[in-house]
Protein backbone atom coordinates (compact mmCIF):
# COMPACT_ATOMS: atom_id res chain seq x y z
CA UNK A 1 0.00 0.00 0.00
CA UNK A 2 1.27 3.42 -0.86
CA UNK A 3 -0.49 5.26 1.93
CA UNK A 4 1.32 4.58 5.25
CA UNK A 5 -1.81 5.37 7.28
CA UNK A 6 -3.94 2.91 5.27
CA UNK A 7 -1.29 0.19 5.67
CA UNK A 8 -1.13 0.89 9.39
CA UNK A 9 -4.90 0.67 9.78
CA UNK A 10 -5.02 -2.69 7.96
CA UNK A 11 -2.04 -4.08 9.88
CA UNK A 12 -3.43 -2.74 13.16
CA UNK A 13 -6.68 -4.60 12.43
CA UNK A 14 -4.82 -7.87 11.72
CA UNK A 15 -2.67 -7.51 14.85
CA UNK A 16 -5.81 -6.62 16.78
CA UNK A 17 -7.57 -9.76 15.55
CA UNK A 18 -4.59 -11.90 16.61
CA UNK A 19 -4.43 -10.09 19.92
CA UNK A 20 -8.16 -10.55 20.49
CA UNK A 21 -7.87 -14.27 19.74
CA UNK A 22 -4.95 -14.57 22.16
CA UNK A 23 -6.83 -12.61 24.80
CA UNK A 24 -9.97 -14.68 24.38
CA UNK A 25 -8.15 -18.03 24.56
CA UNK A 26 -6.33 -16.90 27.70
CA UNK A 27 -9.61 -15.60 29.15
CA UNK A 28 -11.32 -18.94 28.58
CA UNK A 29 -8.34 -20.79 30.05
CA UNK A 30 -8.25 -18.58 33.16
CA UNK A 31 -12.05 -18.70 33.45
CA UNK A 32 -11.81 -22.42 34.29
CA UNK A 33 -10.10 -21.55 37.59
CA UNK A 34 -10.68 -17.84 38.29
CA UNK A 35 -13.62 -15.45 38.64
CA UNK A 36 -14.48 -13.80 35.32
CA UNK A 37 -13.12 -10.32 36.18
CA UNK A 38 -9.75 -11.70 37.31
CA UNK A 39 -9.62 -13.91 34.21
CA UNK A 40 -10.34 -10.80 32.11
CA UNK A 41 -7.63 -8.68 33.78
CA UNK A 42 -4.90 -11.34 33.50
CA UNK A 43 -5.73 -12.20 29.90
CA UNK A 44 -5.86 -8.50 29.00
CA UNK A 45 -2.45 -7.80 30.58
CA UNK A 46 -0.70 -10.73 28.90
CA UNK A 47 -2.18 -10.05 25.48
CA UNK A 48 -1.25 -6.36 25.77
CA UNK A 49 2.44 -7.30 26.01
CA UNK A 50 2.17 -9.33 22.81
CA UNK A 51 0.27 -6.51 21.14
CA UNK A 52 3.06 -4.05 21.89
CA UNK A 53 5.71 -6.13 20.13
CA UNK A 54 3.50 -7.04 17.16
CA UNK A 55 2.43 -3.43 16.62
CA UNK A 56 5.99 -2.15 16.95
CA UNK A 57 7.29 -4.65 14.41
CA UNK A 58 4.48 -4.93 11.88
CA UNK A 59 2.07 -2.01 12.23
CA UNK A 60 4.42 0.90 12.83
CA UNK A 61 7.76 -0.65 11.78
CA UNK A 62 9.51 0.98 14.67
CA UNK A 63 12.02 -0.23 17.20
CA UNK A 64 10.52 -1.19 20.55
CA UNK A 65 11.99 0.91 23.34
CA UNK A 66 11.46 0.93 27.09
CA UNK A 67 9.84 4.36 26.79
CA UNK A 68 7.31 3.11 24.24
CA UNK A 69 6.78 -0.10 26.23
CA UNK A 70 6.06 1.85 29.40
CA UNK A 71 3.71 4.25 27.56
CA UNK A 72 1.95 1.53 25.57
CA UNK A 73 -0.51 0.67 28.34
CA UNK A 74 -2.01 4.11 27.74
CA UNK A 75 -3.18 2.79 24.37
CA UNK A 76 -5.19 0.20 26.19
CA UNK A 77 -6.41 2.33 29.10
CA UNK A 78 -9.63 3.37 27.35
CA UNK A 79 -9.98 -0.11 25.92
CA UNK A 80 -9.56 -1.61 29.38
CA UNK A 81 -12.10 0.71 31.01
CA UNK A 82 -14.66 0.23 28.24
CA UNK A 83 -14.26 -3.55 28.04
CA UNK A 84 -14.20 -4.04 31.81
CA UNK A 85 -17.34 -1.94 32.28
CA UNK A 86 -18.91 -3.68 29.30
CA UNK A 87 -18.12 -7.15 30.63
CA UNK A 88 -19.60 -6.19 33.99
CA UNK A 89 -22.77 -4.78 32.43
CA UNK A 90 -23.23 -7.74 30.09
CA UNK A 91 -22.65 -10.35 32.82
CA UNK A 92 -24.03 -8.79 36.01
CA UNK A 93 -26.64 -6.35 34.74
CA UNK A 94 -27.92 -8.02 31.57
CA UNK A 95 -27.23 -11.58 32.79
CA UNK A 96 -26.10 -12.54 29.30
CA UNK A 97 -23.29 -14.87 30.39
CA UNK A 98 -19.55 -14.47 30.68
CA UNK A 99 -18.38 -16.55 27.70
CA UNK A 100 -18.82 -13.95 24.91
CA UNK A 101 -19.06 -10.79 27.00
CA UNK A 102 -15.46 -9.62 26.39
CA UNK A 103 -15.80 -9.90 22.62
CA UNK A 104 -18.97 -7.83 22.61
CA UNK A 105 -17.58 -5.24 25.01
CA UNK A 106 -14.29 -4.64 23.20
CA UNK A 107 -15.53 -3.47 19.79
CA UNK A 108 -16.28 0.12 20.85
CA UNK A 109 -12.73 0.84 22.03
CA UNK A 110 -10.85 -0.08 18.83
CA UNK A 111 -10.70 3.38 17.16
CA UNK A 112 -9.48 5.06 20.34
CA UNK A 113 -6.81 2.39 20.80
CA UNK A 114 -5.48 2.93 17.25
CA UNK A 115 -5.19 6.71 17.60
CA UNK A 116 -3.41 6.55 20.95
CA UNK A 117 -1.09 3.70 19.92
CA UNK A 118 -0.04 5.57 16.77
CA UNK A 119 0.69 8.67 18.84
CA UNK A 120 2.91 6.66 21.23
CA UNK A 121 4.63 4.40 18.72
CA UNK A 122 5.31 7.15 16.17
CA UNK A 123 6.17 10.34 18.01
CA UNK A 124 6.11 13.68 16.21
CA UNK A 125 9.00 13.93 13.80
CA UNK A 126 8.95 10.22 12.97
CA UNK A 127 9.39 9.77 9.18
CA UNK A 128 6.69 7.07 8.98
CA UNK A 129 4.12 9.22 10.77
CA UNK A 130 4.89 12.18 8.56
CA UNK A 131 4.55 10.05 5.41
CA UNK A 132 8.17 10.24 4.32
CA UNK A 133 8.64 6.46 4.56
CA UNK A 134 6.01 3.90 3.54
Amino acid sequence: MRNPMARQVVTFAVVGALNTATYYLLYLLFLTRLPYLLAHVLAFFLSMIGSFFLNARFTYRTRPTWRKFLLFPLTNAANFVITTAGVYVIVDVLHAGSRFAPLLASAAAIPVTFVVSRWIMLPKGDPVQEGRIA
